[in-house]
């Protein structure tokens, strides 16, 4: 999926959040949003989820405005894509249920009808929990293909985010938003998490990321989006941005200078 965002606004009650943001999302391509807290990070993954209708501007998705869409289709175009949240929130469950869950609530109710009775028929033959192939290779993807039984209660903050993670994979997404997925991790999950950007990228998926982590913007992106008080100051690739920004802004943002609430940054 190619995703598109031209001159997009966003307010709430008269008050601007975004306004004329343009960016796009290739397949393959992972294109980082950074800015500081409040710049509108979060509403601008929440509009390329399709969870939010832009106030102005135009959003396409392979070309076609999802808003422009029947309720059926725009929800057709909403499973292609998968979101991850900066905290995990899973259902007490396994592991594997956990992750199938997505999965299960993208079909149409004959076939997850058909699906149940075979998991129950399968249990009956077996008498013992089996897991999906598929989602038995997302959870390998996050290093945890050994943990589908484990009862998700039992899992560590780090291992639950990576199981939401595995979730979002589980349904083969064309286009990945993650809204700082590694904002809480320590540094082994994070190390995993970024692996598994990288695998989805080659995959063809498009990647969407916010994050906080400079250095982890570096090294997993292929452009990055600067935003700050809802206005797309630069994008470029993440090398240029980084190491030559074209905008003074930018780059005392990313020499971790501090930023007043009248948007003038310390010298």
């Amino acid at each position: 999926m190619n995703l598109d965002l031209d001159d997009v606004s966003y307010g709430v009650d008269g008050t601007a959040i975004l306004s004329d943001v343009s960016l796009s999302v290739g397949s393959g391509e992972v294109v980082t949003v950074i800015g500081p807290s409040g710049a509108g990070k979060t509403t601008l993954l929440r509009l390329a989820a399709l969870f939010e209708r832009p106030t102005g501007g135009a959003l396409r998705c392979d070309r076609t405005d999802p808003w422009a869409l029947s309720r059926e289709d725009r929800l057709a175009v909403r499973r292609r894509i998968g979101m991850v949240f900066q905290r995990a929130s899973l259902f007490e469950t396994s592991v594997a249920r956990n992750v199938d869950i997505g999965r299960r609530i993208r079909r149409p109710w004959p076939q997850r009808l058909r699906g149940f009775g075979r998991r129950l028929a399968d249990r009956l033959v077996r008498d013992e929990p089996t897991v999906d192939d598929r989602v038995l290779e997302a959870l390998e993807l996050v290093g945890l293909g050994d943990a589908w039984d484990r009862d998700a209660a039992s899992l560590s903050g780090g291992e639950a985010q990576r199981v939401s993670f595995a979730r979002a994979l589980a349904t083969d997404p064309d286009l990945l938003v993650l809204d700082e997925p590694t904002s809480d991790l320590d540094p082994r999950n994070t190390a995993i998490l970024e692996q598994a950007i990288d695998r989805s990228r080659e995959r063809g998926h498009g990647v969407l990321l916010a994050t906080h982590d400079m250095h982890q913007a570096e090294r997993v992106s292929d452009r990055v989006a600067f935003l700050l008080d809802g206005e797309l100051v630069e994008i470029g690739p993440a090398e240029r941005v980084f190491e030559d920004p074209r905008d003074e802004r930018t780059a005392r943002f990313v020499r971790g200078d501090l930023l007043y609430d009248d948007n003038e940054l310390l010298a």
